[in-house]
């Protein structure tokens, strides 16, 4: 168990104010612990006219020496005590045998780093006597738990925290205090401070209603391993045959396929070989229905006329009447007349579904060459084309490429050693990792003489499902084989301080220390980081607002927090 203590100042035991918490009323504005009833002890922080003048006259309490030699003056004090399910954030007036103490609690769930809104809480000082328990069962504000404890026993003792809040209760360990007397007073924490960074600064205070309002959180620096990476701008697009635009192969009028259920949409899924569209033929717009229907009618009787002959033909030379070359003739031009007759239905049926939109079963129809997806549609139902005009544009979706622009010196160093795996950057839904069956396709032989990068071709299978559509560009991560150890902490936690990366240590419940650190590594959501050790306390969010409130205290409008 970890924790911190912080000094808040000295008041005499009896009377008077906290000096500490009228500080950081003073700095915060006057800030407000829940919503007690008014008392003496906390008039001042409700008035505020009265606030400066109560600071300079409790600070003069505490300079002046008393002449009372029971007027001794005690310290208030906090300790930060931090469980597997709870933080806990005392603000304890002095200890002294048989003196009633205030401790104003603050208690924060580590699931969520939210206030406890129900549940009790404990105060147990234990010494060789046995227990000594302080209770308050329900909070005076989210969060806050006011329990008054008087010890019974001067001496040292281990202070402990019980919290249940109805799905299990959890005891935090605070370390050990002396409880003073009524005339003579100790140092009532003897316990090690939170780590603090190399920076050595200022503290800089975010009070835990701030902390409370939400997109807060901390946890323990611990070292981690890294994939070793280049970094790159990754595009998507088909792989190599993986595009494809239909077209019309005769100048026509398109429909929709035979027994299609709809047209043919951007998105829509096809397989090899099915019917995109139905293009129906042209016929010359100077010629008339009527004149295609009479020469239909023409044609069919020249057509039944040969048929007749020819099987006329056909017995008169079982009987030796005739040649057998004049049989031969008769059986040509009856098949000629009926392929005529067949070309002008055809032209008749397209005549109509061109000019009068019949539905009819004569076109050509395009079809998938292999399975993918609908990329574009450039026509609609029964618009005229040309041959060779653009239908629709179809793409492999099973299968993408994706290009990595990498500097030189980055893309012989992934040919030496080896590709492992993809990460890739989603400004909204955050790090998309991609492993499985990843290939290095190729690397470019020449160098962009626009960006000075070569391109690196990667296969990767499947990858629409991870939401990135072809033609997007996104910052990546080619992982490599071999690791990298060190300090690893969430993306989140490094805060750009006008170009210095920076990071915030927590040092008590509302004390937090800016640290510079550097950026060694960064792979998605993780980076590799120098200048933290293992066991600080670390805010990975709300780093921001923790520097956004250092620049407000110290009336910085811009610039780094020194």
């Amino acid at each position: 168990m970890k924790w911190g203590d912080e000094r808040r100042g000295r008041r005499p035991v009896a009377g008077g104010d906290t000096v500490g918490r009228l500080r950081r009323a003073f700095s915060a504005g006057q800030k407000t612990r829940g919503n007690r009833p008014a008392h003496p002890e906390h008039f001042c922080s409700l008035v505020p006219s009265c606030l400066s003048v109560a600071a300079l006259f409790l600070v003069a309490c505490v300079s002046a020496p008393s002449t009372d030699e029971h007027d001794h003056v005690h310290e208030t004090w906090s300790v930060t005590a931090l469980g597997e399910r709870f933080e806990v954030f005392p603000e304890i007036d002095a200890l002294a045998e048989g003196h009633t103490a205030m401790v104003h609690t603050h208690v924060t769930r580590l699931d969520d780093f939210s206030p406890l809104a129900q549940g009790t809480v404990e105060i147990v000082l234990v010494d060789g006597s046995g227990e000594q328990v302080f209770r308050a069962d329900q909070p005076v504000a989210p969060g806050i738990f006011d329990i008054e404890v008087t010890a019974r026993r001067a001496g040292e003792a281990d202070l402990l925290f019980r919290i249940d809040d109805g799905a299990g209760i959890e005891e935090i360990s605070a370390g050990p205090i002396r409880v003073g007397t009524e005339d003579h007073a100790e140092d009532l924490l003897r316990a090690p401070s939170l780590p603090a960074g190399s920076d050595r600064g200022e503290p800089v205070a975010f009070l835990k209603e701030q902390q409370w309002q939400g997109g807060f959180e901390t946890v323990w620096v611990k070292e981690g391993r890294l994939a070793r990476s280049v970094a790159g701008v990754a595009s998507f697009r088909p792989p190599a045959g993986g595009e494809s635009t239909i077209t019309a192969q005769v100048d026509g009028v398109v429909q929709p396929p035979a027994g299609a259920r709809s047209w043919p949409f951007v998105g829509r899924r096809v397989e090899r070989n099915d019917p995109l569209f139905r293009v129906v033929p042209l016929v010359a717009a100077e010629r008339s229905l009527a004149t295609l229907e009479g020469e239909l009618e023409a044609l069919a009787t020249e057509l039944e006329s040969a048929r007749s002959r020819s099987s006329r033909l056909r017995e008169l030379l079982a009987l030796e009447a005739v040649s057998d070359r004049e049989v031969e003739d008769a059986g040509v031009r009856a098949r000629m007349l009926e392929a005529r007759h067949r070309a002008a239905e055809r032209d008749l049926e397209s005549a109509r579904a061109s000019r009068e939109g019949g539905a009819d079963s004569a076109g050509i129809s395009p079809r998938a060459p292999f399975s993918g997806r609908v990329a574009a549609v450039t026509t609609t139902p029964g618009a005229t084309v040309a041959a060779g005009d653009a239908l629709a544009r179809l793409v492999r979706t099973d299968v993408v490429w994706i290009e990595v622009a990498l500097p030189p010196q980055d893309a012989r160093r992934l040919m030496d050693a080896g590709l492992r795996g993809l990460v890739l950057d989603d400004p909204e839904s955050g790090s998309v990792r991609v492993d499985g069956d990843l290939s290095l396709v190729s690397v470019s032989p020449e160098l962009s003489p626009r960006t000075g990068t070569v391109t690196v071709l990667l296969e990767a299978p499947g990858i629409a499902g991870t939401g990135f559509a072809l033609g997007s560009t996104v910052a990546a991560q080619v992982l490599m084989a071999g690791d990298e150890s060190g300090i690893v902490v969430p993306a989140s936690a490094v805060v750009d301080d006008g170009g210095v990366p920076i990071v915030f240590l927590q040092l008590g419940g509302e004390d937090f220390q800016r640290q510079t650190v550097t950026v060694l590594g960064r792979q998605g959501d993780r980076v590799l980081v120098g200048g933290l050790v293992p066991g600080q306390r670390l805010v990975t969010r709300g780093g921001d607002a923790i520097r956004r409130s250092s620049l407000m205290a110290s009336g910085e409008a811009h610039g780094h927090v020194h």
